[in-house]
């Protein structure tokens, strides 16, 4: 990869204060849900699993981890070009991404503290967990002149309404999926030390191993919640949830790719590997898991990336915006069409929960 001589320019709110990068369906998203829901829910079935996944909140194994090293204090300019635009979009997506979990924590861990003491405590230590994360990053974003006005970011995004189901299969999936990312970076740079061009990758280890047990927690409510998995609306929604994570991380990697160069990995064949892992994962809680060691399953995704090639193609031309629309429609209705083949797929079927928990 060659980058640009001159260092990306990126749009300022104040000087180093970036703007947030636009929203779109592949971007991280806010979220908010029924708060009296949650509450009245019985976990009774899974208390002592929930419990004692409590007291591990409590021993905060990374409570002295996320401090900064001398390895930091330097300048990064020599990360210059192309590889500091991907660097900061990185750290930029990273950081909204933990940073909505802790808004999402933090609201339920107040909204449940006198109604079910047991899930606030566990909702307010995991956004402890995701505090730690998104400051980690924005300051990592630091050393290349930039941070996010976190404060700004919490007021300006829309914020979509959950369902708690919906909740627990988007945020179950998101912190698993989270911890296959982070330790497959990890490992490959632990035997390829001379593609960790900036230290933050040293952390992914102990890190990914809040992303691990923020799943369990949510591996371990759902199954105390047994009309969330054990029907057949159940195993509709986990398609289109396993679908959805997936589909959203391989778009968006492959649009990146030469990040994922620069630490000497293939986006794709990274990212087959994360998914891999994470429909596995997610085999031992979702009744049913998706079939992507089918060909067909990544042949309908690179339809899809071709046709966001020509989207953006479309969009940076000079064409006026009104006949845009009518260029860019066939491309919508292409991802539309490869989107409902893929939920269609025939899934893999796990087991049938019929009430009992595993």
């Amino acid at each position: 990869m060659v980058d640009s001589l001159k260092k990306p320019v990126f749009e300022e709110l104040r000087p180093g204060i970036k703007v947030p990068a636009k929203e779109t369906i592949l971007t991280p998203r806010f979220y908010t849900t029924d708060f009296d829901e949650m509450a009245r829910m019985d976990i009774s079935p899974n208390e002592d699993e929930l419990k004692a996944i409590l007291e591990e909140f409590r021993a905060d194994y990374n409570r002295h981890h996320f401090v900064r090293d001398a390895e930091f204090e330097q300048s990064w300019d020599h990360i210059d070009g192309d590889t500091r635009r991907l660097f900061v979009e990185f750290l930029e997506r990273s950081c909204t991404a933990e940073f909505s979990g802790f808004l999402l924590y933090k609201e339920l861990g107040r909204r449940l503290k006198d109604k079910n003491p047991l899930l606030a405590e566990c909702f307010t230590l995991m956004s402890r967990d995701e505090a730690r994360h998104s400051g980690f990053l924005n300051k990592a974003l630091s050393d290349f002149n930039l941070t996010l006005d976190l404060g700004f970011l919490t007021k300006s995004r829309k914020y979509t309404f959950f369902k708690p189901k919906f909740i627990f299969y988007a945020t179950y999936l998101s912190e698993k999926i989270g911890y296959w990312r982070y330790i497959t970076i990890y490992r490959h740079l632990e035997s390829h030390p001379e593609n960790r061009v900036y230290p933050i990758f040293r952390f992914f280890e102990n890190w990914c191993q809040d992303e691990n047990r923020h799943g369990d927690f949510f591996d371990a409510m759902m199954r105390a919640q047994p009309q969330f998995l054990g029907d057949w609306k159940a195993k509709l929604w986990c398609r289109f949830f396993l679908l959805s994570v997936f589909a959203t991380m391989y778009l968006n990697d492959v649009q990146r790719a030469d990040f994922y160069q620069v630490l000497g990995l293939d986006a794709r064949e990274y990212d087959k590997y994360v998914i891999e892992k994470t429909n596995e994962t997610a085999g031992r809680v979702f009744p049913i898991v998706l079939d992507v060691d089918k060909p067909e399953f990544y042949d309908r995704l690179e339809v899809c990336i071709r046709n966001n090639t020509q989207l953006t193609e479309i969009n940076n031309s000079n064409t006026p915006k009104f006949l845009q629309f009518f260029q860019k429609l066939p491309y919508y209705v292409s991802n539309g069409w490869q989107f409902l083949r893929l939920y269609l797929m025939k899934p893999v079927e796990v087991t049938s929960l019929e009430g009992s928990v595993r």
